[in-house]
């Protein structure tokens, strides 16, 4: 991951697709052959979503915290092999929103159930109950039940739950798997691939993502807040990437602000002597040159915006749909 330019890893301008010649170029000698199409991940907060797209992809590059509600925004991952191109969206957890910001992660949801040939309902098999809130958004939609953590669940303890949920929707496959363990994954991934729609790929075989650098920037430093911070705090925060310059021979310098609502947090995030910030943007750092494969230099300051979660201009600003 030595390259410089934000295409090794993702788009430099998200939301657009290649060229179609770009496309078609990915895989000129397989005409009739591929299979090309969008898998959305969906479920309730902290079943596993993101640890399985970073799973499939062999990369981290959905952020992944013991707190619920991690994942925002639609997080597009492209797995490439010689047969098939799948696209695989991440999801925010669904809940009952409270506010603007939850309310534009579930609409980003219903966008990637919009654009989806197929579902994975990933349930936590460990739970023992059913997940009614995220079952009603699937309304038709061709559909996986993945039971995922199948590690620390016997087999046999998971059929009632199987048999509840398949008596409520006509699931496609029932496939147990272990996101974390890497388990049964291969097995998944031939279900998906059976049930792809043929056609060229949409992108190159090399990327792995249309979002650009800066976007995983942000969601880097987003999870040191995550993990830093405590309790009700991290969900007040937004990152905003204010400059990102490469420097050819010289680290990259990075400034990113760290948004809260009210000014006694701000206190909160930057700590004793600048303890807290300092602690954030040293384990950001070291990610960021990870993903990056470059020296970086990442300055981070706190700002104020009150309720920013529910104004939409902020909102849009961050890059959400209100």
């Amino acid at each position: 991951m030595a390259e410089s330019s934000e295409n090794r890893h993702a788009s430099s301008d998200p939301g657009t697709e290649p060229a179609p010649d770009a496309r078609q170029d990915c895989f000129p000698d397989r005409p009739g052959e591929f299979k090309c199409g969008y898998v959305a991940l969906i479920g309730k907060p902290n079943v596993g979503k993101s640890t399985l797209l970073n799973a499939l992809l062999g990369q981290k590059i959905s952020i992944v915290t013991r707190k619920p509600q991690t994942t925002r925004n639609r997080v597009l991952g492209i797995l490439t092999t010689d047969n098939f191109q799948v696209i695989l969206l991440d999801t925010p957890g669904i809940i009952d929103p409270r506010y603007g910001l939850q309310r534009a992660m579930m609409k980003n949801v219903k966008r990637a159930l919009g654009d989806a040939d197929l579902v994975l309902f990933l349930s936590d098999a460990s739970a023992g109950k059913l997940d009614w809130k995220s079952l009603k958004f699937l309304q038709g939609i061709p559909a996986l039940l993945v039971l995922n953590k199948m590690d620390i669940v016997k087999q046999e303890s998971m059929l009632p739950m199987v048999e509840n949920y398949v008596s409520e929707f006509d699931f496609e496959d029932v496939i147990p798997i272990s996101a974390l363990k890497k388990k049964n994954l291969d097995v998944l991934l031939d279900a998906i691939a059976d049930r792809l729609p043929y056609g060229p790929p949409l992108y190159p075989k090399e990327m792995l993502s249309e979002h650009p650098e800066r976007f995983f920037v942000a969601e880097m430093i987003r999870e040191k807040v995550f993990l830093t911070l405590r309790q009700e705090l991290p969900y007040s925060t937004q990152i905003d990437v204010i400059r990102f310059e490469e420097k050819p021979g010289a680290k990259d310098h990075i400034h990113a602000d760290i948004i809260v609502e009210r000014q006694s947090q701000k206190g909160i995030v930057i700590g004793k002597n600048g303890s807290t910030l300092k602690k954030i943007g040293s384990a950001a750092r070291i990610d960021i040159e990870e993903f990056l494969g470059r020296p970086v230099f990442l300055k981070l300051h706190v700002k104020v915006r009150s309720d920013w979660r529910n104004k939409d201009a902020l909102l849009r600003s961050f890059g959400f749909e209100t």
